[in-house]
């Protein structure tokens, strides 16, 4: 191969690699794309430290088959869970390290007990939750041995108690991932999510999961109708105006002006003028002469 072709094949090699490299960082890990499609469809819950109040609730999540167990908040282990071929059943693991736990602080067996009876023995005080009820999800993690999902439930209160647990929805062997809408699915026959509108008619619009008030206490007191509007002030009547008073009749004078007259009597019925400095208003029962524009007879 001359040193030009051999070139030519090491910068294909290079850039076919560079491709799958930047193909394979595309796509991810497939654990974790399922991890993280889970995560986008469920809004987890933030509990306390101890594993036994909430700080922020999220979504209501609806089971969907029998059996699934949790421990008492009061355990030093959740509940361990499995799903596989359509079943969801329990695991003695962590009652068996609950009850050790137990042992070893003096609570259980404290009388005599011994250390192997205590891994053999009964555990965590713990609840059956079948299909129907209602929880959250506090937690969606990939198994450290990448061998399946495991999604961490809590729940509400009950007798004053609350639980919790985990699931886990192992792969078909380890390190063999199934598509990420196959484990979507695979989860979703076990766990999904309640439509808000439900979970709000269930919670009472922050209550917990199974209808009960939130522990803020009572649920609030309806508000108070409206005090009425008082009714508006009826507007006092209007008094009349005062009639007017009697005008006092109108008088006439010798003296005075023409405009005096008319302004008295009206404009007469009738105008003769005699000459050019004397004339006569006609009224209906009054005769007036002007000289010179001022009255000098009344008739």
């Amino acid at each position: 191969m001359t040193p030009l072709r051999s070139s030519i094949a090491i910068a294909l090699f290079l850039t076919a690699n560079l491709i799958c490299q930047s193909q394979t960082a595309q796509v991810g890990d497939p654990a974790t794309l399922i991890k993280e499609k889970l995560g986008s469809e469920i809004k987890l819950t933030k509990i306390t430290a101890a594993h036994d109040d909430i700080v922020t609730a999220g979504d209501v999540i609806l089971l969907h088959k029998d059996g699934m167990m949790m421990c008492s908040s009061d355990s030093a282990y959740a509940y361990s869970n499995s799903y596989q071929n359509g079943v969801l059943g329990g695991n003695l693991s962590n009652r068996s390290k609950d009850s050790a736990t137990n042992y070893l602080k003096g609570k259980l067996f404290g009388n005599g007990g011994s250390l192997k009876d205590a891994a053999t023995g009964g555990g965590c005080s713990s609840r059956k939750f079948v299909s129907g009820e209602k929880f959250w999800i506090t937690d969606i993690e990939i198994a450290k041995d990448n061998s399946g999902i495991i999604v961490s439930t809590f729940s509400d209160e009950y007798n004053k108690v609350r639980y919790y647990g985990v699931i886990k929805f192992p792969f078909p062997a380890k390190n063999n991932v199934p598509p990420v809408d196959t484990e979507v699915k695979t989860v979703e026959e076990v766990l999904t999510v309640v439509p808000a509108d439900d979970a709000k008619k269930d919670k009472g619009d922050g209550a917990t999961a199974q209808g009960q008030t939130d522990q803020a206490g009572k649920a609030p007191a309806p508000a108070a109708d409206p005090a009425p509007a008082p009714a508006p002030t009826p507007m006092a009547a209007i008094a009349p105006p005062p009639p007017a008073a009697d005008a006092p009749p109108p008088t006439i004078a010798v003296g005075q002006t023409r405009d005096q007259v008319v302004a008295g009597f009206g404009q007469p019925t009738r105008k003769a003028q005699l000459s050019s400095t004397k004339e006569i208003y006609f009224y209906k029962d009054m005769k007036v002469t002007f000289v010179s524009g001022k009255v000098s007879n009344i008739e």
